[in-house]
């Protein structure tokens, strides 16, 4: 090696021991670092922790080796500002010679390797330092990440948690009573455990970046605490839909009274058209009339309970219940009124359609045709007679309006007119 390469050797190496230097102060007084070393820790943490402390460790031993050998290799240099060719030889042997130096800790061995030792130069102990550096720092990065992250995260679920516990204590809802109280309990649970785990053992949370080589490569793993809050969003809503009925629970037992009432007295109505039917219309077919909505109104009763008593939890899913019910009862109460008095219907229109035509004929100037008269008169009998015999009142009508429809036809002179009578 001559004097200049000698020369640029040692400038080289200089300003790489100082980069190392930079990285190594720069990890001591990392915050991850601290807080790593004043945590008591478990799992993977603890494990991965270790061997972080180990490889820091041989990693000061090696930088101080390689300073060691820079500093003689310096002093060696400075002896004369001409070296001979004795003085190139040695500084050769140490610039490109090897060191021994403690050896590298296996990636998935469980302690420090003892005793172990490696010949190195001090180009591959520059890598073997940067390389053992970025795998310590990866530990202490990648932990910091999640405490500093996921513990708030955790705290201010808690505190949300606790406003849903107030909401469902204000509402009834406690544990063993209700199972949203219990579910709550039981996320109170997991984020206790939760917040204690990641503080144990904050690397369980975390998951490397396939493939990055990068320290603190990967991302946070929320999946518990995506749940605990998934769980928690879910109970809140059921609260938030409880509080909404205590708000609105006597607006709704009102209504549902309402429908309820409306439901019996069309019943009622419909029991009494019924009787109606079976008196004025003859040989006709009515369905029967259920009673009165008895086990509604019972339900109801209950529900007027659980206001009074403020059981809101178990009010809210009655009156659900209740409005879809009492709905579907007013609906049949309606049907059966409809279905009861169709032959009234029946017989209404026949009535109307007979008066409409029997105007016509009179502002056509027949009222006093004999044969109108005549059917006019049979229909109208049959439809005012009680019990009304609606098939053959049908037919009377029918009769009447056919015969009306050919004296509206204009006449085509006497003859045709005389034909005309004589085939009536």
């Amino acid at each position: 090696m001559s004097r200049e390469e000698a020369d640029h050797e040692l400038s080289r190496l200089h300003t790489e021991r100082e980069t190392v230097e930079s990285t190594l102060l720069a990890l001591q007084d990392h915050a991850g670092r601290r807080m790593l070393e004043g945590s008591e820790l478990t799992g993977v943490t603890a494990r991965r922790w270790a061997r972080a402390e180990a490889t820091i460790t041989r990693l000061w031993t090696c930088f101080d080796l390689y300073t060691d050998a820079l500093r003689a290799a310096r002093e060696l240099r400075n002896r004369h500002r001409w070296p001979t060719r004795d003085d190139l030889t040695d500084l050769t042997d140490l610039l490109h010679g090897t060191l021994t130096v403690p050896a590298e800790q296996p990636a998935d061995s469980e302690g420090a390797t003892e005793g172990a030792t490696e010949e190195l130069t001090l180009g591959r102990l520059v890598s073997r330092m940067n390389s053992s550096y970025a795998r310590a720092l990866d530990v202490v990065v990648a932990t910091e990440a999640v405490w500093s992250t996921l513990p708030a995260r955790i705290d201010l679920l808690a505190e949300e948690l606790q406003r849903v516990r107030s909401l469902a204590r204000s509402v009834g809802v406690r544990p063993g009573e209700h199972p949203s109280g219990d579910a709550l309990e039981q996320i109170t649970a997991e984020l206790t455990s939760l917040r204690a785990e990641v503080l144990r053992d904050p690397l369980a949370f975390w998951k490397a970046a396939g493939g990055s080589s990068a320290p603190g490569g990967g991302r946070l793993d929320p999946t518990r605490y995506d749940t605990a809050a998934r769980a928690l969003e879910d109970i809140r809503r059921d609260i938030d839909a409880v509080l909404t009925v205590r708000q609105d629970a006597e607006q709704r037992l009102l209504r549902l009274r309402d429908m309820l009432s409306r439901a019996d007295r069309t019943l009622a109505e419909a029991r009494t058209a019924r009787v109606e039917v079976l008196a004025k219309i003859a040989a006709s077919e009515v369905p029967a009339v259920s009673g009165p909505p008895t086990a509604l109104q019972e339900k109801l009763s209950r529900a007027a309970e659980y206001r009074r008593y403020a059981q809101w939890n178990r009010l809210s899913p009655l009156l659900e219940a209740l409005e879809e019910q009492a709905e579907d009862e007013l609906d049949r109460a309606r049907e059966s009124l409809s279905a009861v008095t169709a032959p009234l219907a029946v017989r209404a229109e026949l009535r109307g359609r007979l008066d409409a035509y029997r105007a016509e004929v009179t502002r056509c100037g027949a009222a006093q045709d004999r044969l109108l008269t005549e059917r006019y008169d049979a229909a109208r009998r049959l439809l005012w007679s009680a019990p009304c015999d609606l098939g053959a009142a049908a037919e009377a009508v029918r009769r009447y309006v056919h015969a009306a429809r050919e004296f509206f036809v204009p006449r085509q002179g006497d003859a045709a007119s005389a034909e005309h009578r004589g085939k009536r």
